[in-house]
């Protein structure tokens, strides 16, 4: 609303006749259908920000438990690996120190086969 348009709307409350000096008109505002179009379109816009990133906050989670589900299969199988070579290992000095490979007599090549 201009300045004049303002001015021009309080004459026109006083030069009516038979009216009081000061008139109270209940004007209410509503919003056309071109600013309601835009608050829409604005609101879909943050809610639509709002998806995406509450998206891509669960997909970084997805990539972070994933690696450490992979760390986690790699360490089984390192640690399935060890157990092997220690059970080999342990083998290896039972049986060298065992009574019966104590009384075994070491042998010695008695010729070569040829052919």
């Amino acid at each position: 609303m201009t300045y004049s348009s303002s001015v021009a709307l309080s004459r026109r409350s006083y030069a009516r006749r038979n009216q009081n000096a000061v008139s109270f008109q209940a004007t209410t505002r509503t919003l056309g259908p071109v600013s309601n179009t835009i608050i829409l379109i604005v609101l879909a816009c943050l809610i639509g920000l709002l998806y995406l990133t509450q998206v891509t906050r669960t997909n970084s989670y997805g990539y972070t438990i994933n690696g450490l589900q992979q760390q986690q299969t790699t360490l089984k199988d390192e640690k399935a690996n060890l157990e092997v070579a220690a059970a080999r290992l342990q083998s290896l000095e039972r049986v060298a120190s065992s009574a019966s490979a104590k009384n075994l007599v070491s042998q010695t090549p008695s010729g070569v086969i040829q052919q």
